[in-house]
């Protein structure tokens, strides 16, 4: 495992989950290349790999470990690599991680287990155990509107004292009181980054470092515009690009993610197809109409 010193200043800012295309049932690998790129021309400052809007729960473990090869090698060290490399499965966590691990990813986002609802000392032991063994910095990713689980702050201060690499949280919940206990707690270095598109600026207001948002496959030049805002202090910058994205933010999730996502993609070439795995589907005819009418008021 190579060993080099973690550039954790370069981890914030708008790191987007990018989606996975498909192509008659395969995952389709050139097209994820180009969609890596095209994010890092329009200025995102990272690369989220596997996150919730990749489906990965209808991926192999072959085909996310190959997607985590092929955005380090895209990225070419432009912008940091973040794995997430979290599963119900501690196995497949552990398979995951160690091939993150392996091909040198800047960061590790680790969702908690999913369907299991573990107790918070089940989740500890879990993330220790993935921590083990490695310096590379490792976040947790709280979205318990799709894990069934919650993090409490006595656990992540446990993780905190005995995971020195443990850097932050994605927080995909909507608990603003949390995120300020959470650097109230850890210290404004503590990596919070924004899952919830509709709390970019507020979250971002009491002290998040960034965002990893699905929107970000659509308008991820406006993302970065709005991080950049924040860093420099121009608070009315970053309210007014939060405000221009609402309606495509509210828009994100008028189906479960990525569905929206990925037929306004192709509806403005960044896809071929807006194609899903079973048990995902792509939109309704009633939701494409309806999404047309967000892409066509938001000049795009």
């Amino acid at each position: 495992m190579p060993h080099r010193t973690h550039d954790l200043a370069a981890l914030r800012g708008s790191i987007p989950p990018i989606i996975t295309p498909f192509k008659r049932g395969e995952v389709d690998y050139d097209k994820y290349a180009e969609l890596v790129t095209f994010q890092i021309e329009q200025g995102s400052h990272g690369i989220l790999v596997n996150g919730t809007t990749s489906e990965p729960s209808t991926l192999t473990t072959a085909e996310r470990n190959r997607l985590v090869t092929l955005a380090i090698k895209t990225t070419a060290g432009r912008v940091p690599v973040v794995a997430a490399t979290g599963s119900q499965s501690f196995a497949e966590s552990r398979a995951l991680t160690d091939h993150a691990l392996a091909e040198g990813a800047d960061s590790l986002l680790i969702v908690t287990p999913y369907y299991i609802r573990p107790p918070q000392r089940g989740l500890i032991a879990f993330y220790l155990e993935l921590a083990a063994g490695h310096d590379v910095p490792w976040m947790v990713y709280h979205i318990p509107g799709r894990t069934a689980v919650s993090v409490t702050l006595d656990t992540l201060k446990t993780l905190k004292d005995k995971s020195p690499h443990f850097v932050g949280i994605k927080q995909a919940v909507n608990d603003l009181g949390f995120v300020s206990e959470c650097l109230h707690e850890f210290g404004n270095d503590f990596k919070v980054f924004v899952g919830l598109e509709e709390l970019s600026f507020p979250m971002m207001a009491v002290g998040a470092c960034g965002l990893m948002n699905a929107v970000g496959n659509l308008r991820p030049g406006v993302l970065a515009q709005m991080c950049e805002a924040m860093f420099a202090g121009d608070m009315a910058t970053a309210r007014r690009l939060h405000d221009q994205l609402l309606e495509i933010n509210k828009a994100v999730f008028f189906d479960t993610n990525p569905i929206p996502m990925k037929y306004m993609m192709k509806k403005l070439g960044l896809l071929t197809e807006n194609e899903h795995r079973l048990p995902m589907v792509p939109a309704t005819a009633e939701l494409a109409a309806k999404l047309d009418g967000v892409l066509a008021r938001a000049g795009l």
